[in-house]
């Protein structure tokens, strides 16, 4: 093949994800289970977070990744007067086919469990962003990244962000090879059919590839929530993205603004609005896409 052709082709694969493949009833199935009752809120080390596991660890298996932990579990404890052992990050690595520099993929998975005998579901929370980290993990499987990829599942966000602290802590690689943090926390409703994209602020070279990416989106891609002095409207330290950010590792924070479910026992499947939730799933897809291409 001509030399002119390649270049041509690589100038113009960024653009080849915009029509990209999610399997949306794999991707519904998979949200629909981690909110159900069956996993009663995934507190961590309860048997709803086990399940939770179980699923994750058996479709990176399914998918063909590797990891760098055994059995792609990373435990962690944490804690003093109240200590948590045995909590657990579930990571999956896809290689890059160009560069052994490394994307990181988070979404938490556990949730708050049952307070007062009501089941705190977390279906935004995160059972949105667990089950969008799986459909990426399945096109990336098959589409290789540029980068190396790894996919992690993080356990205790909601106990002080202990996995995301956790996977830094004990990172499998020299942490100088992490290019960029993808994080999802919250991603499946919003009334303004809109998705904020947090981080800019602080690594405003990310936010033309986003821009390029959400082109021909049909959810609104929003920037902003991460100006400093700005209270809780500020998001920099408010998700797992935070430990990253702690170490100078660019971050982009996938998430919707609060809603009146939040943190509540009616946070649940029935409240999402699917066709919104699958657009942004494609846009954020699209969105890591293109970073892959373009960022080094």
């Amino acid at each position: 093949m001509p030399k002119i052709i390649i270049l041509m082709l690589f100038i113009l694969s960024p653009l080849c994800v915009s029509g990209q493949k999610i399997d949306r009833s794999q991707l519904m199935e998979d949200f629909q289970f981690l909110a159900s009752d069956a996993l009663a809120g995934r507190a961590p080390l309860t048997e709803g977070s086990m399940k939770a596991r179980a699923l994750i660890k058996s479709r990176f298996e399914a998918l063909g990744l590797t990891s760098q932990y055994d059995d792609y579990t990373q435990l962690f404890s944490f804690g003093d007067e109240t200590k948590i052992e045995n909590a657990a990050n579930i990571v999956g690595f896809v290689p890059g086919t160009v560069s052994g520099k490394i994307i990181v993929i988070t979404a938490h998975y556990d949730h708050l469990g049952v307070k007062d005998g009501k089941i705190y579901n977390g279906a935004d929370d995160n059972g949105s962003g667990t089950a969008a980290l799986l459909a990426m993990a399945a096109y990336f499987a098959e589409n290789r990244p540029m980068h190396s990829m790894i996919f992690a599942a993080l356990d205790a966000e909601e106990m002080g962000l202990q996995g995301a602290k956790a996977l830094v802590r004990d990172f499998p690689f020299p942490l100088d090879q992490i290019i960029l943090n993808v994080n999802m926390d919250m991603i499946s409703r919003s009334d303004k059919n809109e998705i904020y994209a947090c981080g800019t602020h602080h690594y405003p070279q990310l936010k033309p590839i986003l821009e390029n990416a959400a082109e021909h989106s049909k959810v609104q891609l929003k920037f902003g929530h991460d100006l400093p002095g700005t209270g809780h409207d500020d998001w920099t330290s408010a998700s797992d993205h935070a430990p990253f950010h702690a170490k100078g590792i660019p971050f982009i924070y996938f998430g919707v603004e609060d809603h009146p479910d939040y943190h509540r026992d009616t946070d649940t499947f029935d409240k999402v609005n699917q066709d919104f939730y699958f657009h942004v799933v494609q846009l954020i897809l699209n969105s890591v896409a293109h970073l892959d291409q373009e960022i080094n």
